[in-house]
């Protein structure tokens, strides 16, 4: 191990962060080897670019930004039972499996513990993952097929899951035969010196690379390798804190497939102009998201001959992705959005630094910035009041919070 260490402090010198070994002797050997290991899968090249990245301002004025055509799932009519009937044979074949991203904390929402172990206060008190698997089970067994789970986790996060679907009996899934998991990857924080922080437990502070890592992670896990062994073509992709995302669409899948698109995703129509969403469209010609950030005044306002917004349609995390377009997003790299937070770190004494503002810089990556590697897609207009009451606030924001969520979810089932 002493070699090891002598090897790295070589490459920490190369880029400026000799530092992380400052208070290596002062660890046991558990967290010893720990931090090693964190040092070996570090892309040293990777860090000082996004930190030089950070100087910059990104610009997108050459982008030619042009509206995105849609399907409105009220209104297909006649093809909507087209659509359906190759959606199910597909379902009926065991070629969906579903992805649901975990790798959250509830801390906004005053719980302890992973989102997806949160109870929205029900009468049931399911919690989330519970009603998930509800919706996974109940539309699985119209098919006469168990949908395959796959749940993406956090290093933070992973044990606690793990353990909460044990207590609960895997809600009537069996572990590594159709529900699995796999850990999301992390990466540095950094100062604004661009040096990796020291966590308070003396290793290196990291933070889950976003939802654009979803890509990557399900390959590095394997995960995409297990779908093939088990048959799987298509594979929806959702996150953990949305309690009506409607994961088996035989709508959704049948679209994808009757216009050989390999990627297909919903969208709900901007509650008004100016809603602080990302919206579909196209950007140089290819598939893509507009923040709102991005979109002026006119954009936001403009409408077609209809009436409708032009860049109204809501990317709300509902995306389902061949498994071919998972491997190849997952091969290639995407860029990383950073982000100015407030970090706890121990300083170059050892000294624990606890700020009261932004003080470091984190980095992530946009799952729908992953769009422009397919040439076309499909995009499905679905009812906010049908399928997304997200639970991402706690009751005191009024918006998207658990009260809205329950409401929404009762509603829709007709518990009340």
């Amino acid at each position: 191990m002493e070699a090891k260490v002598e090897q790295y402090k070589s490459l920490l010198k190369k880029y400026g962060q000799e530092h992380l070994l400052n208070h290596y002797e002062t660890l046991d050997e558990t967290h010893q080897k720990d931090l090693l290991n964190q040092i070996e899968q570090i892309d040293f090249e990777l860090i000082q670019g996004l930190y030089h990245h950070t100087k910059k301002e990104d610009k997108h004025e050459k982008d030619e930004i042009t509206p995105i055509e849609y399907l409105d799932k009220s209104k297909l009519y006649d093809d909507y039972k087209h659509y359906e009937n190759i959606g199910k044979k597909a379902i009926k074949e065991g070629k969906l499996a579903a992805v649901t991203m975990a790798g959250g904390q509830g801390t906004r929402l005053g719980h302890h513990g992973p989102k997806g172990t949160y109870d929205i206060g029900l009468d049931s008190h399911k919690s989330l993952f519970e009603l998930l698997s509800d919706h996974l089970k109940e539309e699985g067994k119209k098919c006469d097929v168990m949908i395959p789970w796959f749940i993406m986790t956090s290093r933070e996060n992973n044990k606690a899951t793990v353990e909460f679907f044990e207590k609960n009996k895997y809600f009537g899934y069996q572990k590594d035969k159709n529900i699995f998991f796999f850990i999301q990857g992390e990466l540095p924080m950094i100062d604004t010196e661009g040096k990796i922080l020291i966590g308070e437990d003396g290793l290196i502070k990291q933070a889950a690379d976003g939802h654009g890592g979803i890509y990557e992670s399900l390959v590095k896990n394997e995960m995409t390798k297990k779908m093939r062994e088990i048959g799987i073509e298509w594979v929806f992709i959702g996150g953990v804190d949305n309690c009506l995302a409607k994961m088996v669409d035989p709508i959704l899948m049948g679209i994808a497939i009757d216009k050989e698109v390999a990627v297909a995703c919903k969208s709900v129509v901007k509650a008004n102009p100016q809603e602080k969403v990302g919206v579909f469209c196209k950007r140089n010609g290819k598939p893509s998201v507009i923040e709102y950030s991005e979109i002026t005044e006119d954009m936001a306002e403009a409408r077609d001959e209809d009436g409708e917004l032009l860049y109204g349609e809501s990317h709300i995390l509902c995306n389902l992705f061949s498994v071919n377009a998972v491997e190849k997003m997952g091969s290639n790299p995407l860029p990383y959005h950073v982000a100015y937070k407030k970090a706890t770190y121990r300083d170059k004494e050892g000294n624990l630094v606890v700020p009261d503002s932004p003080n470091a810089y984190k980095f992530e990556a946009f799952l729908f910035d992953a769009f422009g590697e397919v040439d076309d897609m499909a995009v499905l207009r679905v009812k906010r009041e049908e399928e997304f009451a997200p639970v991402k606030n706690a009751d005191t924001v009024g918006v998207d919070c658990p009260k809205t969520a329950r409401k929404l979810y009762k509603e829709f089932y007709h518990l009340d």
